[in-house]
């Protein structure tokens, strides 16, 4: 997620492209809405996620299997982006040319719906994380300290200077990693900002542990953590990212559910530039987050504070 260091409008364009359904609707809601309709004029009603995973089904369905790609019903948008499919059949003397209208309707009141509730939550969350940010650097101008005052781990600015010291001293080979907790978001929206925060600071703790003394690592945006390993022996990197990840899946709390996207690309000669190499950690780690979060048990784990 792009928390923290993104400018607001900057923000909302890139996180648009995690949320689902329910990050902006109560499906229960839209369930009761559908079978009212479904009751009313007979018709029936599947809505999909963006990929095509089912949400609500109102009807009979049975045997049909969604091509959001060829087929893709009436997307439900929000900011210009997908995220869901609106599929609908007629019942028996239904008038045509009003369902279709009637489901155009309904696409676009869900799609102002959508985007005003994800405006208003984005909003929000930038709000509190600005807060924070303030507070946590107002802190550190008053004790001139270098460190992330949730965390413990360096800022940003001080990881990036750090970077640059390493990059004049031409430490080559290094491991650059790029760790991003899932579904911060998730844990903040529900818990609120005090678990939220507990999350961050319970993840970059197993970072620390797990970490060798000489071991760079930084606290770069509100959920993200950079990590260099200078000069590791062979595959001291794996193996430290295996470690974080057990350490993670191993926590158990009534609420949180640790979780990292990893990312690791080595820096194999002195002409290359460190943050160059960390965007591109960045881009692993983006493909490991849609990994992870597709693995099984991940979505009951995630959502066992609820219960």
């Amino acid at each position: 997620m792009a928390y923290g260091a993104l400018p607001l409008e900057q923000r909302l364009q890139e996180n648009v492209k995690d949320y689902s359904l329910e990050n902006v609707f109560d499906l229960a809601k839209v369930t009761e809405y559908f079978t009212v309709l479904h009751e009313a004029l007979g018709m029936e009603f599947f809505l999909t996620q963006r990929h095509g995973e089912p949400a609500v089904e109102v009807g009979d369905f049975s045997g049909f299997e969604p091509d959001v790609v060829n087929e893709p019903g009436r997307k439900i948008q929000v900011l210009g982006r997908t995220i869901g499919h609106l599929y609908a059949k007629c019942g028996q003397g239904t008038d045509e040319a009003l369902a279709e209208r009637l489901l155009d309707n309904i696409a676009d009141i869900y799609a102002n719906m959508g985007e005003k509730h994800y405006l208003y939550r984005e909003t929000a969350i930038f709000a509190d994380e600005m807060e924070a940010r303030m507070t946590s650097e107002l802190y550190r101008v008053k004790r001139g300290e270098h460190n992330d005052a949730l965390t413990g781990t360096l800022s940003r600015t001080y990881f990036v200077d750090r970077l640059k010291e390493m990059e004049r001293a031409g430490v080559a080979p290094a491991a650059v990693i790029c760790a991003n907790i899932n579904d911060w978001k998730f844990v903040h929206d529900h818990f609120g900002i005090e678990e939220s925060d507990r999350l961050i600071k319970t993840i970059a703790g197993i970072i620390r542990q797990e970490a060798g003394k000489d071991y760079l690592i930084g606290r770069l945006d509100g959920d993200v953590f950079g990590i260099v390993i200078p000069v590791p022996t062979e595959s001291e990197a794996e193996e430290y990212c295996g470690r974080i990840r057990t350490a993670c899946q191993a926590y158990t709390d009534p609420v949180l559910a640790p979780s990292l996207a990893v990312g690791l690309v080595y820096r194999t000669n002195v002409e290359e530039d460190f943050m160059d190499i960390y965007s591109e950690a960045e881009y692993e780690m983006f493909n490991d987050k849609y990994s992870v979060k597709q693995a099984p048990g991940y979505q009951e784990r995630l959502q066992h504070g609820l219960k």
